[in-house]
């Protein structure tokens, strides 16, 4: 997308046959240094049927991986997930939830949560960042996305069918623990943005967006999601890009960069996001001197 005859023979044989061979999606790097190198593959946190099988060349590279690296791998202890909710993602008892807001915004929550077909009482003491995700991941699985068909997910399954060691870069902890660096107020207002963007319909059009560029693998389109994210000034806007993007960048690529040094043809997947924009974790790669090679 973006040589001798067999090469040229093998191309087209792969664009005659897209159905068995899978096509290209997300965004893939080749990564090298230190005589290593590494595949580094964009993922979704959910997906459909039709993403699969994946493409030759990451299903390949994951087969014969000497290590899969994800951000996390939730196949490994399920009941980590039950953990960190209880530790970040629950009200402290006395704290009010939604229900105790003013009428107006309570309506509008609980109207939302009925759309999506999710009782207000089984959220009530979520927090208000979680609240906001669980109506977001309801406009997937509307669109008829399913977690349990995230890429990452598949992707371990696939190293462990083949017997191939799945390294965490983070933790799924770590990860809900970084929701409380948002102030009480800002928590509220970002769950008022996420039932205002439901509203409007620009959620379901930003997710479509996004899935359609990672479905078919458009770097034009990522690159126009990515520059959407970084001039978004809304709180929630803002904590995608300073926190959950840009802050966690670095760690990764100083991680990936370690595990370059430590293993040959190893694969990392972690989400299209970190991939692409100004301080993505490729260009973090380049910076510290490493050969970064965009495949597509």
């Amino acid at each position: 997308m973006r040589r001798p005859i067999i090469v040229v023979f093998l191309s087209l044989l792969m664009l005659a046959l897209p159905a068995a061979w899978g096509a290209e999606r997300g965004a893939l790097f080749k990564i090298s240094g230190s005589g290593h190198t590494m595949h580094l593959f964009g993922t979704m946190h959910v997906g459909l049927p039709e993403f699969y099988p994946l493409e030759p060349r990451i299903a390949t590279a994951v087969k014969d991986a000497s290590a899969l690296a994800l951000e996390v791998d939730l196949l490994q202890d399920p009941a980590k997930l039950g953990a960190a909710m209880q530790a970040h993602a629950l009200l402290a008892p006395g704290k009010p939830g939604f229900q105790e807001r003013s009428p107006a915004f309570r309506k509008r929550v609980e109207q939302a949560l009925k759309k999506a077909k999710i009782d207000p009482a089984a959220v009530a003491r979520f927090k208000p960042w979680l609240v906001a995700t669980t109506l977001t991941l309801a406009e997937y699985a509307a669109e008829g996305y399913q977690a349990e068909l995230a890429v990452d997910i598949k992707l371990a399954q696939m190293a462990r069918a083949s017997k191939v060691p799945v390294i965490e870069l983070e933790s799924i902890s770590a990860q809900f623990a970084m929701f409380d660096r948002l102030g009480a107020e800002e928590q509220w207002k970002f769950l008022e943005e996420s039932v205002d963007m439901m509203e409007s319909g620009k959620q379901r059009a930003e997710m479509r967006q996004i899935v359609d560029a990672w479905g078919t693998a458009d770097k034009a389109g990522l690159d126009a999601v990515a520059a959407k994210v970084e001039n978004d000034t809304s709180v929630s806007g803002k904590f995608m890009q300073k926190v959950l993007l840009d802050e966690r960048n670095g760690p990764l690529a100083d991680k990936l960069a370690a595990l370059l040094v430590k293993q040959d043809k190893s694969v990392a997947a972690i989400g299209v996001l970190h991939l692409i924009g100004k301080n993505s974790v490729p260009a973090l790669l380049r910076a510290r001197g490493l050969t970064v090679e965009r495949v597509y």
